[in-house]
């Protein structure tokens, strides 16, 4: 059996509200909510929240908030993984032992069906993998990178820096929309960006952090024009 964890905190310092706020549309967590739904490999999906707000909103789009997350998980720094255990371990002990836990972050309306199939699919077929996770590309080669010095620039990279674009290796980095995991593994000490995951490869096109203002501007833009494309 498998669980959807989908964290979505109250509070939100850059963009208040964020996780409900209506996103061309909707109410921003609803897109994640869905995708969930359409996917049809879990067996339960929950919103891990502190607020009645958000549990409200979840609830509405056919999520479940069995519990309201407590105080030390809701603070500005408590990292994703202490809320995704958390939510597995009152999963076993309230309704069923998932064989499979994935956190689906509550920022992520351009989350597609087939790539959360396809991260369920990975894990099933490598038993030597404990997680697999969402990354895309960098649009420019980080190899050749600049950073500012002495009033200047220099490059981060002097080695790399003159050479073609194509001679450089190609580089991802978290595009932020889903976490599988074998539940055990959740629960033990191997990390995730590690050796012990598999990278589901996302287009460009797909991925947008939503952490400002000037993020969400550019999501909302992005969303509207690959659903007229598409």
């Amino acid at each position: 059996m498998n669980l959807a964890i989908i964290p979505a905190r109250g509070g939100s310092k850059r963009i208040p509200g964020k996780n409900i706020r209506a996103f061309a549309g909707k109410p921003l967590i609803a897109y994640s909510i869905e995708a969930a739904q359409q996917s049809g490999v879990f067996d339960k999906i929950i919103v891990s929240t502190d607020s009645p707000a958000v549990a409200d909103v979840a609830i509405a789009y056919g999520a479940e908030v069995p519990f309201l997350r407590p105080d030390d998980l809701a603070d500005d720094f408590t990292g994703t993984r202490p809320v995704t255990n958390h939510a597995i371990e009152y999963c076993q002990q309230h309704f069923f032992e998932p064989e499979f836990s994935c956190c689906i972050y509550a920022t992520a309306p351009f989350l597609q069906v087939e790539y959360l199939q396809q991260g369920l699919q990975q894990l099933q077929q490598q038993a030597d993998k404990a997680f697999a996770f969402s990354v895309s590309t960098f649009a420019f080669p980080i190899q050749r990178a600049l950073i500012k010095q002495n009033g200047g620039v220099a490059p981060f990279s002097p080695a790399d820096i003159n050479k073609r674009s194509q001679d450089l290796a190609e580089t991802y980095h978290d595009a932020g929309q889903f976490y599988w995991g074998r539940s055990a593994d959740y629960l033990s000490p191997k990390r995730i960006f590690s050796e012990h995951s598999v990278a589901i490869e996302l287009p460009r096109h797909l991925v947008q952090d939503i952490d400002t203002e000037e993020d969400w501007l550019r999501a909302e833009l992005m969303y509207k024009a690959y659903m007229q494309a598409n």
